[in-house]
């Protein structure tokens, strides 16, 4: 294996194929001694494959800019990212643990409020919640479940152990990402799933059908479902037409529902109404109903609420679940995973500082140089800073920025994120930083999907591994090893 990684180094970063010693960890043994037995033209001709099989299977994400909207191919490593399987089952079991807690936490907060009560959350993050709904109090979702689908981020420190660095619980995308990265890396490198232990992710959309159906209101034998995007120019509308697709459903844009007199809905077919009974919503709160929400909205369904709260249609994920979405919340999720669940953390949170308590925003004010700054509702990396890498500017703007509204921000140590190996050139391997966005689906049973997406920070050096910021992707295999 001395071609390869002969030169290769990762720093103090614990990377995810090879150790400290220069060796191959043993999930990534098969993968590198394949590697190498390529010669430099055969690893560039795999290359290229898979660039023209993105290409082909149209595999895109679009990305906004001030000079309009604009596709690009998704970016791609044909270095694969291994993760033991023993080390794996452990994960899982955090993962589903979390969502449990969670769901839990959301039901509450729209009913009793008994965290609050019991001050396992100050009743003022609630209350200045954006994603807090009044609308939903009192709904009571099918099993007690608001956030059916749900995309945590987790992240490896210099340690080795999995963090989580945030859950997305709103409209989480990239699954299908996760899917293809895997499709493309069955052309690029068909031997190694002949010989290797990697297990399959496959079922997904199978998996998500079933979460989906459980949740009808009607107890039919193939409940009618729906996936509702708001259409052609959205970032994500690639995932909605390919999961629609996967699961056989139908794709919808919100004109083509309405609610009736008896508070149901129905999508419009050329064979008349049709009911339907449980929408896969990939639109914003605000956006579904311009009823109860935003009136100028032309993306929902006039009515959906009420059909909702009425019982006769299933949302996923529920209105009001982005509640939870709050990185300031999910500075309490450990306590509330003791508090619901009467158990310790599997998976631990990175350290936190709450900008809105006076001790932690006077330590966050004075090492805004060494910190990762992060609003509290933002997503794909927007509106953050990045301490180490930014400008004395840039941390006095956002000095001020925290002073006007210490709510809204938290900080968190810059963490040595966890590398892997990365194809940056005809034959030649670099370290580049990464994360982990593994998909939980919960009604009546709970999965976990077998790895997750990953996503690579592409620029040497770089912490950044959202696409929309020049990051890009590679399959992630859970891989059994002797002795499992």
């Amino acid at each position: 294996m001395d071609r390869l990684i002969k030169n290769y180094d990762s720093g103090d970063f614990f990377d995810e194929l090879i150790d400290h010693t220069g060796n191959p960890r043993p999930p990534a043994k098969q993968l590198l001694k394949y590697l190498d037995s390529l010669s430099a033209d055969e690893l560039e001709k795999r290359r290229l494959t898979a660039e023209a099989t993105i290409q082909e299977m149209g595999i895109s994400f679009t990305v906004y800019t001030e000079e309009g909207n604009i596709d690009r191919a998704w970016p791609f490593d044909i270095i694969p990212r291994t993760i033991e399987a023993k080390d794996w089952a452990v994960t899982e079991a955090g993962l589903k643990q979390r969502l449990t807690a969670l769901n839990r936490f959301i039901d509450d907060l729209y009913h009793e409020q008994h965290c609050i009560k019991d001050g396992i959350i100050p009743e003022h993050i609630i209350k200045e919640s954006k994603n807090f709904r009044p609308e939903c109090v009192g709904v009571s979702p099918a099993y007690g479940v608001w956030a059916h689908i749900c995309g945590t981020d987790l992240v490896r420190d210099a340690d080795g152990k999995f963090y989580v660095l945030e859950d997305n619980l709103r409209v989480p995308s990239g699954v299908s990402y996760m899917l293809e990265n895997r499709a493309i890396t069955k052309r690029v490198l068909p031997e190694l799933f002949e010989n290797d232990d990697i297990q399959p992710i496959g079922s997904y959309p199978s998996q998500l059908f079933d979460t989906l159906a459980a949740l009808s209101p009607r107890k039919v034998a193939r409940p009618e479902i729906v996936v509702l995007t708001p259409g052609i120019y959205n970032s994500a509308y690639f995932e909605h037409a390919f999961l629609a697709q996967q699961m056989g459903v139908e794709l919808v844009e919100g004109s083509d529902l309405f609610v009736g007199s008896d508070d149901c809905v129905y999508m419009k077919t050329i064979y008349g109404p049709e009911r339907v009974d449980v929408i896969y919503r990939r639109i914003d709160d605000l956006f579904i109903d311009p009823e109860a929400f935003n009136p100028e909205s032309v993306l929902g369904v006039p009515g959906l609420m009420r059909a909702w709260k009425a019982g006769n249609v299933a949302l996923a994920n529920a209105p009001g679940a982005g509640v939870a979405d709050d990185k300031v919340v999910y500075a309490y999720v450990p306590a509330l995973i003791r508090y619901y669940l009467n158990e310790e953390p599997i998976l631990p949170n990175v350290k936190t500082f709450l900008c809105d308590r006076d001790d932690e925003r006077e330590y966050v004010l004075a090492n805004l140089d060494k910190l990762v700054v992060k609003p509290a509702n933002e997503s794909g990396g927007y509106g953050m800073l990045v301490g180490p890498h930014s400008t004395k500017k840039e941390q006095q703007t956002f000095a001020e920025l925290i002073k006007a509204n210490p709510r809204n921000y938290i900080a968190q140590p810059t963490l040595k994120l966890s590398t892997a190996p990365t194809l940056i050139g005809k034959d030649v391997l670099e370290p580049r930083h990464l994360d982990l966005r593994p998909f939980i689906l919960q009604s009546k049973d709970t999965y976990v999907t077998t790895g997750g997406l990953t996503r690579v920070a592409m620029k040497k050096g770089s912490l950044v591994v959202n696409s929309s910021q020049g990051g890009g992707s590679k399959d992630t295999w859970i891989v059994g090893t002797k002795g499992d």
